[in-house]
């Protein structure tokens, strides 16, 4: 992706850093707190199928987890031809109830558009942020997630218990 256009944005959480990994690696939760996200379907820990929109307009979208390491640090990329992405997304505690959540995100854009794509991707960002601080602190706890990891798109055996799913990729 060498024409891309990056962005990183941060934001400081009132929730202990577990709460706020935990609740973003539930990937399928993005639609409650994000108006854009539509739908998201994890068919395994390494690949989800989402779909966005704004209005009438629809993209459908798969993506690869490629790295995951709980508490610390989330990064994917999507696959396919269009509106083309990867990033990553870091997690710090700044206390025992308080966290910076960092996201670093990278799009393809014709040089034309860099401009406009930068904006529009900042906004994102910005948005994606604001409204995950928002319902995790309203929330204040996150459900049930799997607590493993993804190291070069293969799941690890964390705390000798590896997933229940045959069909999973384990390194």
């Amino acid at each position: 992706m060498s024409r891309g256009v990056m962005v990183r944005r941060s934001v400081e959480v009132a929730v202990p850093v577990r709460t706020a990994y935990d609740q973003w690696s539930q990937l399928e939760t993005f639609p409650r707190f994000l108006q854009v996200v539509h739908e998201v379907e994890v068919s395994r820990p390494t690949l989800t199928r989402w779909v966005v929109g704004y209005g009438p307009l629809r993209h459908e979208f798969l993506a690869e987890v490629l790295e995951q390491q709980p508490d610390e640090h989330l990064r994917w990329r999507s696959l396919g031809r269009r509106l083309r992405h990867r990033g990553d997304v870091h997690f710090r505690a700044l206390g025992p109830a308080r966290c910076e959540v960092t996201v670093a995100m990278q799009m393809d854009a014709p040089p034309l558009l860099g401009p406009a794509a930068r904006l529009l991707a900042g906004r994102f960002v910005t948005t994606l942020l604001e409204s995950f601080r928002a319902f995790i602190e309203g929330v204040g706890a996150a459900g049930l997630s799997w607590r493993g990891g993804i190291r070069d798109g293969r799941v690890e055996d964390v705390g000798g218990k590896a997933p229940d799913f045959p069909e999973w990729p384990h390194g």
